[in-house]
C-alpha cells in the first residue's frame, strides 16, 4: 500500500474543503451555531472564565508570558542532555530522590517542552493578536482563549513529566498530555474560526497562514487515522511531518511575515511569494524535524515500527521533501527583502523581536537543505546520515523555530499588552547570548557527530578523547542559550509591570498592505511614520489642532 499517496490526498482534500467553506463565508457557521460556539466557550466554563481577563491583548499576553518561560525550561532541559551525552554522572545526585535522568530522556523533554511550550505557545499568542488585526475585527473570546493557555500549560507539564517516567500509577502519562494538548486545541480552532467568520475586509494572505496553521493540524491527524497508516512507521513518520509543515511552519511564517512588516514599517516585499508559502507549505512535505516518528508513537499511544517505506512511498516522499524549497525559499526572501533599511541588527525600542526574525530567516534555507538530505536518507533506509540527524533537529527548533517564534512574540507584546519590554539593551544581550550559544553549541556539536561517524566507519578508537573534549565544548557554549532565555524571560515579565507604557498603536492595519495616508499631529521621527506602515508614496498631512488649552486634537 502506497501510504503517503493514500494519506496526502485525504489530507489534500479536508484543507480543499476547509478553504472552500470559509471562502463561503462559512455559511455552517449560522447565528445560532455562533451563539452555541461563544456559549461553549464562555459560559459553559461556569465560574471559572470570571478568574480570567477579557481585555483585548490578554490573551495573547499570557500565552507568550507562558511561551518564553517554556523556553527557559527547554534551553535548560536541552543543555542538560548535551552535557550528559558526554558525562553521565553529572547529575548523580538526584539519585538520593530516585531519579535517574539520562542525556536521551533530557534531550527529549527538551524537544517537547521547545516544540509545543516554547514554540506553540509563542505561534499562539502572536496568532492571538495579528489574525484580528489582519481581519479588521477583534478576538472571539480573549478569556476563553487566556483560560485555555492553562490547560495548554498543563499539557506541556506532562509532555516532560512522561518524557522522564513513561507511567505513574498504572497510567501512561504522555497520552493524556496530547489529549489535554487536543482539547485546547479544539477550544483554539473555534475561537479562530468565529473571528475569520466576523473580518470585516478581505483576508491577506498572512491570516490564511494562520488559520491554517490550526486547521491543518487536525486535518494531519484525521487524514492519517482515515488512511490507516497509523500503525505504519511511514505513516507515523508523515504525520510528524505533516504536523510540521501546517501548525508550525505556517504559524511560524504567519505570524513572522506579519511581525516584520510592522516591525520595519515596510508592506511585505511580494504577497504573491506568500501565495507561493500558504500553497507550498500544505501540498508539500516539510523536512524539518525528526527522522524517528516515536514523539507521534507515544504521544498517540500507538505500536512502534520500523520506518520501512515502498519504493513509490520513497520517490513522492523525497521528491515532495525536495518540492518544499520553494515555500521555504519564498517565505525567507520575502522576510529578508521586507526588513530591508530597518536596521534588522540594531536594537529598536518601538520594533523589538527584528534581529531574532532577521536571524531566523538566514538560517532556515541551509537548516531546510540539511534536513532535506536527512530526512531522505532516512526514508530511503540508507541510514548513512543517522549519526546528525539529531543536532540537525536541534538546529531547526534553535536556529530558525525559536527566533521566528520569539521575534515574532517580542514584536506583538507590546502591542498586545500596552507596555514595552523592561530593557531594551537586556533584550539585545538576550539575542546575541541566545542565538550565539545556540549556533556555536549545536555546531560544535554536529562536529563531534561527524567524528563518531567516521571513528564508527573507520573502526578506530583514538579519537574518542577529541570527541568527547569537544562534546564538551559544544554544552558549555549552548549554555549562553540558556543565560539568553533568562534574560528573555525577566527582560519581558519585569516589562509588564514597569516597562515603559505604549504611546499608542503604531502597527500596519495590514501586514502586506501600507497606509495610504498618515495624518501629522505633532513632532515625530521619520520611524514612527514608517512603523504606522506608511511607504515613500503615502501622503503625510498636517492635522489642525484646536487653540483652546487643553482641548482634544481634532483628527
Amino acid at each position: 500500500m502506497d501510504v503517503i499517496v493514500s494519506t496526502l490526498t485525504i489530507f489534500w482534500l479536508l484543507l480543499a474543503l476547509s478553504f472552500i467553506l470559509m471562502k463561503r463565508g462559512l455559511w455552517i457557521f449560522n447565528d445560532v451555531a455562533k451563539g452555541l460556539s461563544m456559549f461553549m466557550l464562555e459560559k459553559a466554563l461556569g465560574p471559572a472564565i470570571d478568574f480570567v481577563s477579557g481585555r483585548p491583548g490578554s490573551a495573547s499576553t499570557t500565552w507568550i508570558i507562558h511561551g518564553l518561560v517554556w523556553a527557559f525550561a527547554a534551553s535548560t532541559f536541552t543543555f542538560m542532555g548535551l552535557w550528559l551525552s558526554h558525562d553521565a554522572t553529572a547529575l548523580h545526585s538526584f539519585e538520593s530522590w530516585g531519579y535517574h535522568p539520562e542525556s536521551s530522556e533530557l534531550l527529549y523533554a527538551g524537544r517537547l517542552t521547545a516544540l509545543f511550550g516554547a514554540i506553540g505557545m509563542l505561534v499562539v499568542g502572536a496568532s492571538l493578536y495579528a489574525l484580528p488585526k489582519l481581519c479588521g475585527t477583534h478576538l472571539a473570546s480573549e478569556s476563553n482563549a487566556t483560560l485555555v493557555s492553562l490547560l495548554w500549560t498543563l499539557s506541556v507539564l506532562l509532555m516532560f513529566v512522561g518524557s522522564q517516567n513513561e507511567q505513574i500509577l498504572g497510567i501512561t502519562i504522555l497520552p493524556v498530555a496530547n489529549l489535554l494538548l487536543t482539547l485546547a486545541s479544539t477550544a483554539l480552532i473555534i475561537n479562530v474560526i468565529l473571528t475569520v467568520s466576523e473580518a470585516t475586509k478581505e483576508i491577506p494572505f498572512p491570516a490564511w497562514l494562520i488559520v491554517y496553521a490550526f486547521i491543518g493540524n487536525i486535518a494531519a491527524v484525521l487524514a492519517v487515522f482515515a488512511s490507516g497508516a497509523f500503525d505504519e512507521g511511514v505513516g507515523q513518520w508523515l504525520l510528524f511531518h505533516l504536523a510540521g509543515g501546517t501548525f508550525f511552519f505556517c504559524g511560524l511564517a504567519g505570524v513572522s511575515l506579519y511581525s516584520v512588516s510592522v516591525g520595519s514599517g515596510n508592506p511585505l516585499w511580494s504577497k504573491s511569494l506568500v501565495a507561493f508559502t500558504l500553497f507550498g507549505a500544505v501540498i508539500t512535505i516539510n523536512p524539518m524535524g525528526s527522522t524517528d516518528p516515536s514523539m507521534v508513537v507515544d504521544l498517540f499511544s500507538l505500536s512502534s515500527n520500523e520506518l520501512d517505506a515502498s519504493s513509490r512511498d520513497v520517490i513522492v516522499g523525497s521528491f515532495l521533501m525536495a518540492l518544499s524549497a520553494i515555500p521555504i525559499i519564498a517565505f525567507s526572501a520575502n522576510m529578508l527583502v521586507t526588513l530591508r533599511g530597518s536596521d534588522a541588527f540594531v536594537e529598536n525600542p518601538d520594533a523589538p523581536g527584528i534581529a531574532e526574525l532577521n536571524l531566523g530567516a538566514w538560517m532556515l534555507i541551509p537548516i531546510a537543505i540539511g534536513s532535506l538530505f536527512v530526512q531522505t536518507d532516512a526514508l530511503g533506509g540508507v541510514n548513512e546520515l543517522t549519526g546528525i540527524s539529531q543536532s540537525i533537529d536541534l538546529m531547526a527548533i534553535w536556529l530558525v523555530m525559536i527566533p521566528l517564534s520569539v521575534g515574532s512574540a517580542l514584536n506583538v507584546l507590546p502591542r498586545a499588552s500596552g507596555r514595552h519590554q523592561l530593557s531594551a539593551n537586556r533584550s539585545r544581550w538576550a539575542f546575541w547570548m541566545m542565538s550565539g550559544g545556540a549556533f556555536l553549541g549545536l555546531l560544535i556539536t554536529m562536529m563531534s557527530d561527524f567524528t563518531d561517524m567516521a571513528l564508527t566507519e573507520s573502526m578506530a578508537e583514538q579519537g574518542a578523547s577529541i570527541n568527547m573534549e569537544l562534546r564538551k565544548v559544544g554544552s558549555v557554549m549552548f549554555y549562553g542559550a540558556v543565560i539568553g532565555a533568562i534574560f528573555h524571560c525577566t527582560n519581558t515579565i519585569s516589562g509588564q509591570y514597569r516597562g515603559r507604557i505604549m504611546g499608542g498603536p503604531s502597527e500596519a492595519s495590514l501586514s502586506s498592505i501600507a497606509i495610504e495616508s498618515y495624518s501629522l499631529t505633532g513632532p515625530t521621527s521619520i520611524r514612527k511614520i514608517l512603523a504606522s506602515g506608511a511607504n515613500l508614496d503615502t501622503e503625510v498631512s498636517p492635522s489642525e489642532q484646536s487653540k483652546e488649552e487643553g482641548a482634544a486634537t481634532e483628527l
